[in-house]
């Protein structure tokens, strides 16, 4: 197919002008909770929403599957990391598809185009001197898949997730951000609305672009679970150029060419991301962009979190929500209309069981259930089914009329600003406002008499096309339910005006679009749930504790003689795949000491290295070799060896 498009608008042959919106890639390490499924469906209702108002939309999500903790986690689990990859992208792609999520593509950086692609722009990055080779050696947190400074940990800990970090040094190749740093500032300057909202922008500005720029590690030689880097086939390429180029690769970009997808629909016109990770999104992507002379995103838009009341989501707390479960218990669009109505624009959004029957049975049981029940019934009841014609018109449908055009509006509006929640707000003001209407105008008494039949046919029909109405902006939210009530109405229009509905069509009953709930029930359940959780880690962690142990009195510790050596020699014991054999200097005396920890170390990781040792261990022969003494190691499944500061001086005791 060959597409003709307009060259300032971008609109194909058939004059829609195109827009391109795209999620975060989901980290295909586990099952997405709620918080994660939630941008999925609010980037579906703005791809809803903009195909409703004539776009052509092109709408890109998928899974980012590379690097150490899925190396890691597919260890544990005695697979390969492709084969753990695909069990879990494969759970994240039926979630994603039963919330009914209307994307164009689910990218998977496994892809063969996607890693073909990545690894000609980390070609041509290097290749321009944007990237060059170096050496790394600093903190690094697993979850994160970051790099930080000693300034930027504080007890070990990583400053972004509060996981342990690990010292880690590793010869790596480095983007060069620093040399764009003050054309990327210039830019955000001059595009004042790029990064949404205001306050994520102003954290970017102010906390790292005008704190300077460190050149950006992007390649890794301690893992090889990656996309290798072609000419230097010990490093694969980190994350950062691998996940976030799937927004060019997902549309066909390579450095040679450009696809028709790509020439088509990039630049995007926004993407939804969380605001967990604007810094990557609004200085790494943009910077790489800029290096490859590609346009820029016309908008960043970071949304906030799902809280589970004031906490953070946790399987060890026993809080975490499921989209998937939560649609077995509620219904699809129930879950999509609780995700879009209770995520604020700036600040975190709340989610409990308690919350989630209060918004079901108010919202979507008693306003929109019982609007389209009663009036389909009522319809049914005085016209036999057939819509009437509005015939006798007074005040108050004009004020219902006007009301609904202007829930509409406000709507619009709203999603046009990426207001999503306060759009949804809008909608269901409109679905009051119309039973509101059924009690202003009480079509039961006015059924009563004969000479009110037109003035009864003019509030049916006025209801009706309320409905119809409100449900052409529905379909954004609660899809399903919108074509419900579609194919009730016997009407296929989505005009955003009110009149589109014909008299004489029949109208089908329609059963109950949601019955209310049993809160108690359904709270009672997800608390005996959360009671199970913390039950079985409460098991799991009694079996791991250590039993107790004998204690000592002051004095026997006293006794044991903690001294600061330096490792002189080190060997393999020979026929011995566990033992090293070390010589060790005290200062007042050099001793040998045999030590079991060849699985964990090289004999040169310890040559030149100050350790402890046991000093007054008797002698003993391991393999027929004599130790005179034991080194201090923590661990049993991971050993680490306590090494001291260069400083400590020879034989001096430890306490």
């Amino acid at each position: 197919m060959v597409i003709n498009m307009c060259k300032d608008c971008k609109c194909d042959n058939n004059g829609k002008e195109k827009f391109y919106l795209s999620t975060a890639i989901a980290y295909a390490s586990r099952k997405p909770h709620i918080g994660n499924t939630y941008e999925v469906i609010l980037a579906d209702a703005v791809a809803r929403y903009k195909r409703l108002r004539g776009y052509d939309v092109y709408f890109l999500t998928g899974t980012d599957e590379h690097g150490q903790k899925i190396e890691d986690y597919a260890k544990e689990k005695g697979v390969s990391p492709k084969e753990y990859v695909d069990s879990v992208a494969g759970e994240i792609k039926a979630i994603w598809d039963r919330m009914n999520t209307t994307y164009s593509r689910f990218i998977r950086t496994t892809d063969e185009d996607h890693e073909r692609v990545v690894s000609h722009i980390f070609k041509k990055l290097y290749d321009q001197g944007d990237i060059y080779k170096g050496a790394y050696e600093g903190w690094y947190c697993v979850p994160c898949e970051s790099f930080y400074t000693d300034t930027q940990v504080e007890n070990g800990r990583c400053p972004d997730c509060g996981a342990e970090v690990h010292r880690t040094k590793e010869e790596a190749y480095f983007f060069r951000m620093s040399a764009y740093q003050d054309r990327l500032l210039k830019y955000i300057e001059d595009h004042p609305d790029w990064i949404e909202p205001e306050s994520r922008k102003k954290e970017m500005v102010n906390n790292f672009l005008k704190a300077g720029l460190q050149d950006l590690c992007v390649s890794r030689t301690s893992f090889k679970w990656g996309i290798p880097v072609s000419f230097d086939t010990k490093h694969v390429i980190y994350v950062w150029i691998d996940a976030l180029s799937n927004y060019i690769t997902g549309l066909g970009y390579d450095v040679d060419e450009q696809g028709e997808l790509y020439s088509k629909y990039w630049p995007c016109d926004v993407h939804i991301i969380g605001k967990d990770i604007m810094r990557f999104h609004t200085i790494y992507w943009p910077i790489i962009l800029m290096a490859l002379g590609q346009p820029m995103p016309k908008k960043i838009f970071g949304h906030p979190w799902f809280l589970f009341g004031n906490d953070k989501m946790s399987k060890s707390k026993g809080n975490v929500l499921y989209a998937d479960e939560l649609a077995d218990r509620f219904g699809v669009d129930a879950v999509r209309h609780y995700c879009l109505s209770e995520m604020p624009y700036n600040t975190d959004g709340n989610i409990t069981m308690e919350a989630m029957v209060t918004r079901y049975n108010t919202d979507l049981a008693n306003n929109l259930g019982n609007l389209v029940s009663r009036s389909v019934a009522m319809n049914e009841k005085y016209f036999g089914g057939i819509v009437p014609a509005p015939k006798k018109k007074e005040d108050v449908d004009s004020d219902l009329i006007a009301f609904s055009l202007d829930c509409i509006k406000r709507c619009e509006e709203n999603m046009d600003s990426y207001h999503v929640s306060d759009a949804v707000a809008a909608l269901f003001e409109l679905f009051g406002r119309a039973n509101k209407y059924i009690d202003q105008t009480s079509p039961w008494v006015l059924a009563k008499n004969e000479s009110d039949k037109e003035r009864l046919g003019t509030v049916i029909y006025n209801l009706l096309e309320t409905i119809r109405l409100g449900a052409s902006m529905l379909e954004c939210f609660l899809p399903e339910t919108a074509q419900k009530i579609f194919a009730s109405l016997g009407c296929d229009s989505r005009e955003l005006k009110f009149g589109a509905l014909k008299a004489g069509t029949k109208v089908e009953k329609i059963d109950a679009l949601f019955a209310r709930v049993d809160g108690e029930e359904i709270i009672k359940e997800f608390e005996e749930k959360k009671k199970a959780i913390l039950a079985a880690k409460a098991e799991r962690e009694a079996k791991s504790a250590p039993e107790k142990l004998p204690e000592i009195s002051f004095d026997d510790f006293m006794a044991i003689e903690l001294r600061a050596a330096k490792v002189l020699e080190c060997e393999k014991v020979e026929k011995s795949e566990k033992l090293l054999k070390l010589k060790v200097d005290l200062g007042y005396e050099q001793r040998q000491i045999v030590s079991g920890i060849a699985k964990f170390y090289k004999p040169e990781d310890l040559i030149g290295k100050k350790v402890c040792i046991v000093a007054n261990l008797k002698p003993a022969k391991l393999m027929g070799i004599e130790s005179h003494g034991m080194l201090l190691a923590s661990g049993e499944k991971d050993v680490k060896v306590a090494f001291l500061d260069d400083s400590v001086e020879l034989g001096e005791r430890v306490r």
